[in-house]
């Protein structure tokens, strides 16, 4: 039950953070944005800003593997990566497939498959 109350608590925490970087966005703030994003992947979920913008999918791939998250701190993640799409077309090329294999972990190794997240799935092949 404690364990449980934790990811709770630090998934509400996520969400405030993106809610945050949403803003930031929407005001035009891109710069900040951008920071708070990056600091969130590497502090929030230990997922370095060079895996994330690398183009090789097998290290993102083997992060993914070790990091042993629970799916509610993973469906965080895809929220994160998510809303990041769009920003420019280089940033959806690298993003959209990181993003794609966050979707199928959850899939394959959790057993959990949202509809919104098959929709999204959908959404970005045209990143792919």
């Amino acid at each position: 039950m404690y364990r449980k109350d934790l990811i709770t608590t630090e998934i509400q925490k996520l969400a405030e953070v993106l809610a945050r970087i949403m803003g930031l966005k929407l005001e035009g703030k891109l710069k900040d944005a951008q920071e708070i994003f990056n600091n969130t992947m590497e502090n929030g979920f230990t997922l370095p800003v060079d895996i994330l913008e690398s183009d090789d999918l097998t290290t993102f791939k083997t992060w993914l593997q070790k990091c042993n998250f629970p799916p509610e701190k993973l469906d965080s993640l895809s929220e994160f990566l998510y809303y990041e799409l769009g920003i420019s077309t280089e940033r959806n090329q690298s993003i959209a497939p990181k993003l794609n294999l966050v979707y199928q972990y959850l899939a394959d190794e959790h057993k959990i498959v949202h509809l919104v997240n098959l929709h999204r799935q959908k959404t970005i092949q045209q990143y792919i």
